[in-house]
């Protein structure tokens, strides 16, 4: 082999590690794409992660957000060397719920499929109560006229707004 001929292939080989690791870092830094999917049980979050162990696996629920990390691990293969180390070792995803979701993330589970597919299913919480609003009567009763919200033991709510929406 000629010394141009090395010299050309050392370059050549630079430049696909540097373009490799630069693709790598890419799609490190990028977001994982997901789905979310709701029924009237629970949320569905779905993210694809083709070549992920379980032990490779991290889920959080923190503060409405459900966060996903995966550490994958590049397999050595015998008698080959890395001329391209293109795709990405820690990958994050996060997805934040409606804001308002209520979840049972004690219930919550995650399931990795053969295929790569992560799925987290996040059960509703049922305990969630809507509270009717309503307006006070116009007429102030006598009895109750000079006593504060704590002695009757009713909120003060104070619409400041004329269109009535609380």
């Amino acid at each position: 082999m000629s010394r141009l001929s090395e010299i050309g292939e050392s370059a050549a080989q630079t430049i696909l590690d540097r373009v490799g690791r630069g693709v790598s870092e890419v799609q490190e830094r990028t977001p994982l794409p997901y789905d979310l999917l709701e029924s009237d049980e629970a949320y569905l979050i779905i993210f694809d992660a083709p070549g992920i162990e379980q032990t490779d696996v991290q889920v959080q629920f923190l503060d409405g957000k459900v966060e996903v990390r995966f550490d994958r691990f590049r397999d050595f293969y015998e008698d080959f060397e890395m001329r391209f180390p293109g795709r990405g070792l820690a990958l994050d995803g996060s997805v934040s719920l409606p804001d308002d979701a209520t979840v049972d993330p004690e219930h919550a589970n995650a399931t990795l499929g053969r295929n790569g597919i992560l799925k987290i299913r996040l059960p509703k919480d049922g305990r969630q109560q809507t509270v009717t609003v309503s307006e006070e009567d116009e007429e102030v009763d006598t009895d109750d006229a000079g006593k504060d919200s704590a002695d009757t033991g009713e909120a003060d709510v104070t619409d400041s707004s004329n269109d009535n929406d609380v």
